[in-house]
């Protein structure tokens, strides 16, 4: 597998970075993940967008001549490694860059940032779309900048690692008494054909993904609330679902063993589906 790294495409078993690169000692970088359907990158733009947003929050000084040259590079790197067709994903990371000696503070005078790109082939969640998730609750412990999409991911990890060894799918993530969002997914419930969701604060990452499923919402004329759901009306809701890149759009049936509705995918997470799979595989 062929990626991307510092300027040059390499085999993935020879790309290699300094022990001092700051993203490895510090998780001092930002990511993205675009999805790619035979070879059309899915809101690539807004992935974009957010990469500088997350590099400006950071202070990661990157030319925009490399930014600039992002699309070209995906593309290569899809070609190159045959993932034109079918589903696919391309990942992008940007660190601080690589520097001694080992300091709290930003590199003086500054180092040039380190840029990787990698794809993978993808298979789509399709049958859990169908029938639902089951999830577990389990206390928000992340920093107070969640909008920025950071590679600083341990308690999500940790998050997700809970719920796999509960023998569930995913967590839904509380802070202060009310839901934020999964280890790896936005959240949206809905109650009397209402969406609520927590508002794009620092608390979230204001997913591309969630992003979209406003703008169908709006097309549905299906009213938002932007409000948290506190966790004791979290099993007065109709319907939950998680959104994002990589899970789409995602029904949650189970939270902590009890049904959420009638414990199936209703009509609203169906019509929100149908319509992000039309703007998906247009």
């Amino acid at each position: 597998m062929q990626v991307y790294l510092n300027g040059s495409f390499t085999d993935s078993s020879n790309a290699k970075i300094s022990v001092g690169d700051r993203g490895f000692v510090f998780g001092d970088g930002v990511y993205e993940v675009t999805r790619v359907v035979n070879g059309n990158f899915f809101r690539e733009k807004e992935h974009l967008t957010r990469l500088k947003e997350g590099l400006a929050g950071l202070k990661i000084h990157v030319k925009d001549s490399v930014i600039d040259q992002i699309p070209e590079i995906s593309r290569k790197l899809i070609q190159v490694n045959k993932h034109t067709e079918g589903e696919a994903a391309v990942y992008l990371q940007i660190t601080r860059g690589t520097a001694w000696p080992r300091t709290h503070t930003f590199p003086d005078p500054e180092v040039e940032p380190t840029v990787y790109l990698s794809s993978s082939p993808f298979i789509p969640h399709t049958e859990l779309h169908k029938t639902g998730v089951d999830a577990i609750t389990v206390a928000d412990i992340r920093w107070t900048r969640c909008n920025l999409k950071t590679v600083n991911l341990l308690p999500n990890t940790l998050a997700k690692q809970q719920a796999k060894e509960a023998g569930v799918n995913s967590a839904i993530m509380i802070r202060d008494g009310v839901v934020t969002e999964s280890p790896n997914a936005n959240i949206f419930g809905v109650k009397s054909g209402v969406l609520y969701t927590f508002p794009a604060t620092n608390y979230i990452l204001n997913g591309i993904t969630r992003q979209t499923v406003l703008e169908i919402a709006d097309e549905l004329s299906i009213p938002v609330i932007f409000n948290p759901i506190r966790l004791e009306e979290l099993f007065d809701v109709d319907e939950l679902f998680f959104s994002g890149t990589t899970t789409d759009i995602q029904p949650v049936t189970t939270i902590d063993g009890k049904s959420i509705g009638n414990g199936k995918p209703g009509p609203v997470v169906k019509a929100i589906q149908k319509g992000y799979n039309k703007l998906l595989y247009m």
